[in-house]
């Protein structure tokens, strides 16, 4: 309940203080492309749920259907202009926070995944779906998807056998550091998921 009580106030919170940002973020994104300004996806959430997840368009409308398919890496030709300047500071990540206050994630766990990772899960994989996918969470503070996909499925099982307030805050302390860098966006050559967007 503590939990679920900070989720929404916070989130909430972020969304007031934000919205001006993401007024001006979806009228550049409007401006520079055609398509949706909201990109939405389907993931996969507590114990299996399905859900749309929702981001701030960063490619060109259909990216998922041209080129390199689900894979993104740094200078990817489809990541738009201003979704390079978004991205960078994770900025397209700003409408999570109505996925947190529908109670489909939280502010802090595991990110969500597509269906087709999770269904290369092991029996102990599946253990990273025992809580609610979050925004940010030990994995993305310990290098996201620069980090190979099953050190970052580790990392997450740790924070789910591990969970507590103070690991919590400790995310928390760490992420502005992790999204000012700008560090881990990108897959690289060892990192990632090969069918990740």
């Amino acid at each position: 309940m503590i939990r679920r009580a900070l989720d929404i106030v916070v989130s909430s919170l972020v969304l007031a203080l934000s919205g001006p940002l993401l007024l001006v973020a979806m009228a550049a994104i409007r401006l520079e492309s055609r398509g949706s300004v909201i990109y939405r996806q389907r993931r996969v959430g507590l114990n299996g749920a399905c859900f749309e997840v929702y981001k701030l368009r960063t490619m060109i409308a259909g990216a998922e259907r041209v080129g390199a398919g689900l894979r993104v890496n740094a200078g990817d030709e489809r990541i738009t202009r201003v979704g390079a300047w978004l991205r960078r500071g994770s900025l397209d990540e700003l409408p999570n926070l109505v996925n947190v206050l529908r109670g489909e994630m939280s502010l802090i766990g595991p990110r969500p995944t597509l269906p087709a990772q999770v269904a290369q899960y092991t029996p102990r994989q599946r253990g990273r779906l025992a809580v609610k996918p979050g925004i940010t969470g030990w994995a993305q503070v310990n290098g996201r998807a620069s980090l190979p996909w099953a050190e970052r499925i580790e990392l997450d099982l740790y924070y789910v056998e591990h969970r507590s307030l103070a690991l919590d805050l400790q995310i928390l302390l760490r992420t502005p550091a992790m999204i000012l860098g700008g560090s881990g966006l990108y897959k690289g050559r060892a990192g990632g998921w090969e069918g990740e967007l």
